[in-house]
């Protein structure tokens, strides 16, 4: 018989035929039986894969059955089931078992079935009353039994735990409003009485409306930054198409001044080239960022698109206040509001110089390596007009204390300068101010940059320095060289001094100073904060090397003077 078996396999095997794991496999375990036992319903198992279970249930003196749940009282001895032993080993034998496809199984991404042993499948549905997840196998019993049929079951996520209250172990089914978060109901008896508190649900309800208008942000945010990446493609192919061209016209007419220029031809390519990668590898460096934001308001779509659908009230009033609080972000240089400098005006300027011949050569050759560095594309933005606008490039500021003069105390985490009758007993430092109570910050600025100073007192001077500024005499006085810009503050009037060089300005008197800087443009603007902005005057110069900002406080009439970075 055992043979005839046997030889009934193998034609079983050469025709194709596969046993489905699920028909031999453990429930438990999910695996093929190992040492397979029968308990009293008939079902069967591995022989540890119950034990353990049953291990796990002695406390409560009543054993079930993982899938039927039918319980004996006392725990059943377990029972071989030999002939399933057999059958089990000969379909291994013959290669007739069909193992589960490994996609059915729970990766790193997924998430897993909390009641399987060993390798675990991933999770069908989650449930919110058991904060379980199943996979289709565990969940039969929420499909037959009537009493689990009337768990919420959802789509599995994998921070189901969020669900629990972390001090009573109960689902959290209400939101309290005065706290704004999700407790338990033995939390609504307790810390939280008195509370306006709603049900989940219906606090989901009304949050789900204010997701629509931050959906409408995303897509139009999407909207504007497609149009800026199709506008940086267009640019970069005209810069490499210009460029190109200007290489081959220059080429054109420096072959006939070959004799007298050869040395100048390779340095005028290798000056276009560099300038044209320069410029291709900002715009690229734009375009990443448009293209990465892009990628992550998508993704952030994507997540809102989920968030909106989710039938969990809990996990989506975990997630809503991501969205809620959801930012605007600085704008991206617009190549369309200006007019581009390519690379047309070189071949120009290389026949102007053929036109001077050998007299102007140098001169000519100058004005070209000129044209080439003037090209362009990122032209400087407009200045911001509103408030909101100038806080989008607001700069956290310290100061510096191995710059500070001894008639200055620094408080408030180095953020404010306070002049003192008592010197200070600082050490010693080449960087500090010696002959005049002022300060530098610690950060270097370049590029786009917004900061308050609020101030109090007789007055004080706010500036912008370069680190080689002077340290000691008159020349280190802010406003006094060529190395700084200052602007003084005072009840009666401002007075702004650079050179040494003074211009008075009137204007609304202001306890709180805006100032503004594009290092790139060599824009310095300094306005007076109220309910408006109001500008006092703005500075249109070339700026040479990183700038450091810097305060000044004095004593004059008994009355000290304070300032702080806001």
């Amino acid at each position: 018989m055992h043979s005839l078996t046997l030889c009934l396999w193998g034609e079983m095997a050469q025709k194709g035929f596969k046993i489905a794991g699920d028909k031999l496999s453990c429930a438990i375990c999910l695996d093929l039986l190992k040492d397979p036992v029968t308990i009293p319903c008939g079902h069967n198992y591995c022989r540890d894969c119950i034990k353990i279970h049953w291990d796990g249930q002695d406390q409560k003196h009543i054993h079930s059955c993982p899938q039927c749940r039918q319980t004996f009282i006392p725990r059943p001895a377990l029972v071989k089931n030999t002939m399933l032993a057999e059958l089990v080993e000969e379909v291994k034998q013959t290669g007739l078992y069909a193992t589960p496809a490994d996609h059915c199984y729970a990766g790193p991404e997924d998430v897993a079935c909390d009641v399987c042993h060993g390798r675990k499948l991933k999770a069908f549905k989650s449930c919110l009353h058991c904060v379980v997840s199943y996979c289709k196998h565990h969940l039969q019993p929420h499909n037959d039994v009537d009493g689990l049929k009337k768990h919420k079951l959802v789509n599995p996520f994998k921070k189901l735990q969020e669900n629990m209250c972390p001090h009573h172990s109960e689902v959290m089914k209400i939101f309290c409003r005065t706290d704004q978060q999700c407790i338990c109901y033995l939390c609504s008896m307790g810390e939280h009485k008195g509370h306006d508190t709603v049900p989940a649900s219906t606090e989901r309800t009304e949050k789900q409306k204010e997701l629509k208008p931050c959906h409408e942000k995303i897509q139009q945010r999407i909207q504007d930054r497609e149009e800026h990446v199709k506008v940086f493609l267009q640019e970069m192919e005209a810069i490499n198409e210009s460029a190109d061209k200007a290489v081959r016209d220059t080429n054109k007419t420096l072959q006939q001044l070959f004799l007298l220029i050869k040395e100048n031809i390779s340095d005028i390519q290798q000056q276009i080239r560099s300038q044209q990668r320069t410029e291709v590898n900002r715009a690229k460096e734009v375009l990443e960022k448009l293209q990465e934001e892009l990628r992550e308001l998508k993704r952030k779509e994507a997540e809102l698109e989920q968030l909106s659908h989710t039938e969990d009230h809990t996990q989506f009033l975990h997630m809503f206040p991501l969205f809620s609080n959801f930012t605007e972000c600085t704008e991206v240089p617009c190549t369309k509001r200006h007019p581009l400098l390519y690379f047309d005006d070189v071949p120009a300027a290389v026949l102007e110089v053929k036109n001077k011949l050998q007299d102007d050569l140098q001169e000519g050759w100058q004005n070209v390596s000129r044209t080439v560095t003037d090209v362009d594309v990122l032209l400087p933005q407009p200045e911001p007009q509103t408030r909101a606008e100038f806080l989008k490039f607001s700069t956290q500021l310290t100061l510096d204390p191995d710059t500070v003069n001894m008639r200055l105390l620094l408080s408030e985490e180095n953020r404010r300068a306070t002049f003192v009758s008592k010197k200070q007993a600082y050490p010693g430092h080449p960087e500090r101010f010696m002959n005049r109570s002022q300060v530098l910050s610690r950060e270097s600025l370049t590029g786009r940059h917004y900061w308050e100073v609020l101030w109090s007192g007789f007055g004080i001077y706010i500036a912008v320095a370069c680190k080689s500024i002077s340290r000691t005499g008159d020349e280190s006085e802010f406003g006094n060289n060529d190395k700084s810009w200052a602007l003084k503050c005072s009840s009666i009037e401002y007075e702004l001094s650079h050179k040494r060089v003074l211009e008075f300005f009137s204007g609304p008197q202001s306890s709180i100073i805006g100032v503004y800087l594009d290092h790139r443009a060599g824009i310095l603007s300094f306005y007076s904060v109220s309910d408006t902005m109001t500008l006092i005057h703005r500075v249109q110069t070339t700026f040479t090397q990183p700038l450091y900002v810097g305060l000044r406080a004095y004593h004059f009439l008994g009355s000290d003077s304070s300032a702080v970075f806001v």
